[in-house]
């Protein structure tokens, strides 16, 4: 087999592989991510490495393998845009956290929200309490959106991260 076709093939590969861990494991989005997590990634990143590019340590080849995973990943992202079947698989869905001032705990726990999270997102909306929350939504993107039942607030959204402080902890 011609070696760059060899690099095309295994590049695939290990993105669907990674795509398909990910999907397994969880999908945390970039702006959730915690020290650990970073780890993860540059650890599984090196570890991938051999698996695309096999002994070709040329330029041609890492180039090559950059390519790929480029191309792979445009078409599979047209490919969710129009696939419901495959956007439902690979997407999350927006959860609701809170509505009319109850918070959904079950669904805090499965997302691995805390309470402290969700607080902090409701004050960083400008809202009292979770009492005065009409919806809160964790999005797909890592997002915690708040609608108040003040028109006069000014909505916002809320990014989750670990707070410095907390990670001292």
């Amino acid at each position: 087999m011609n070696p760059f076709v060899d690099i095309i093939l295994r590049s695939c590969t290990v993105y669907f592989f990674m795509v398909l861990a990910l999907r397994v494991f969880g999908k945390r989005e970039l702006s959730q991510l915690n020290s650990a997590d970073i780890v993860l990634i540059l650890l599984i990143s090196n570890s991938v490495q051999n698996a695309m590019v096999g002994s070709n340590t040329s330029l041609e080849g890492g180039i090559l393998a950059a390519l790929a995973l480029f191309v792979i990943n445009y078409l599979f992202k047209r490919w969710i845009n129009q696939s419901k079947t495959v956007k439902d698989w690979v997407l999350s869905k927006p959860q609701v956290l809170i509505h009319n001032g109850n918070v959904e705990f079950k669904t805090l726990a499965k997302l691995g929200i805390t309470s402290e999270e969700l607080d902090e997102a409701i004050r960083e909306h400008g809202v009292e309490s979770h009492k005065n929350v009409k919806l809160a939504m964790f999005e797909i993107d890592g997002n915690i959106s708040i609608i108040s039942g003040d028109n006069n607030l000014k909505q916002t959204h809320h990014k989750r991260k670990i707070h410095k402080t907390l990670n001292e902890l």
